[in-house]
């Protein structure tokens, strides 16, 4: 949880609170984890979380890519790319892809991924959560 706070504080406080009393997760807990460490304790994270999302009036069993963050001291050190020793979960997983939601700031910098086909930024997707806990202090929307 300290890892996610220090990560995600810089982007706005409201996004390091939700990690306050050892939570190290936001709406949901991940299946997997992948977590890479070094002297200095976690340095990368990225969770994993089965679910179904509606593709057109089909119910798709997918794979949510979330919770990820890189220490900002490692920032910059390619460390990002390490998430393809996720495909093999994924494989195990039985999904047909992987998803995850970005936002628009962040737009550059998950950009990087798709530049040798791992992955595709689609614009205009609209998301939305009926969890009534992903934002303890607003409504579900």
């Amino acid at each position: 949880s300290e890892f996610f706070r220090k990560t995600y504080e810089p982007t706005g406080a409201f996004n390091g609170k939700q990690f306050e009393g050892g939570r190290s997760w936001a709406g949901a807990r991940p299946e997997v984890r992948a977590i890479g460490y070094d002297v200095h304790g976690v340095a990368a994270h990225m969770g994993v979380l089965r679910r179904y999302i509606k593709v057109g009036d089909v119910d798709l069993l997918v794979a949510e890519l979330g919770l990820y963050g890189v220490r900002p001291d490692l920032e910059g050190l390619g460390i990002a790319h390490s998430i393809s020793v996720m495909y093999p979960v994924l494989q195990q997983l039985g999904v047909p892809f992987a998803f995850g939601t970005v936002r628009q700031a962040l737009r550059n910098h998950v950009g990087r991924f798709c530049r040798k086909g791992l992955a595709n930024i689609l614009t205009g997707v609209r998301v939305r959560s009926t969890l009534p806990d992903v934002y303890p202090d607003l409504p579900s929307t």
